[in-house]
């Protein structure tokens, strides 16, 4: 019986497979528990256009990151942070302040996409990875005063 998939199935296959089983196992287990349709000519083409659909809006958003990423490549971020009367700053930057900063200078980062060794203590140049998507990385100067 073949059986279009509505979710991942371990030793079967993802969701929006179509895979080949026996009737006791598709009527009992797949079909029962909603992991599965019967795959009708009519669910196999609408799951070919969604598949077509969600692989051209991830090539939609990389082209957007590769676009973002040209914009963002030699940025310098600047930052000020208080601190004591030893130059010890009080607490440290981190990506959020970063991601923040990029924010207000038009770019849609998150907290998660900005990659820090370390969190930043003292005052002066780093520099920092920013993912944009799964194989596009910037490299952004950050310069805390």
């Amino acid at each position: 019986m073949k059986i279009l998939l509505l979710a991942d199935v371990k030793g079967q296959g993802k969701k929006g497979d179509i895979i080949n089983v026996s009737d006791g196992y598709a009527n009992n287990f797949l079909l029962k528990r909603g992991l599965g349709v019967i795959a009708t000519a009519d669910k196999i083409n609408s799951a070919e256009l969604h598949k077509q659909a969600v692989e051209k809006q991830k090539l939609a958003e990389k082209q957007k990151a590769q676009e973002d990423a040209q914009r963002l490549k030699g940025q310098t971020v600047h930052i000020t942070a208080s601190t004591g009367a030893q130059g010890k700053m009080y607490g440290s930057i981190t990506n959020k302040e970063i991601a923040d900063e990029l924010n207000k200078l038009g770019f849609a980062v998150d907290k998660k996409q900005v990659v820090l060794k370390d969190p930043i203590r003292t005052k002066g140049k780093y520099t920092c990875n920013v993912k944009l998507y799964a194989e596009i990385a910037v490299t952004v100067n950050i310069e805390v005063v």
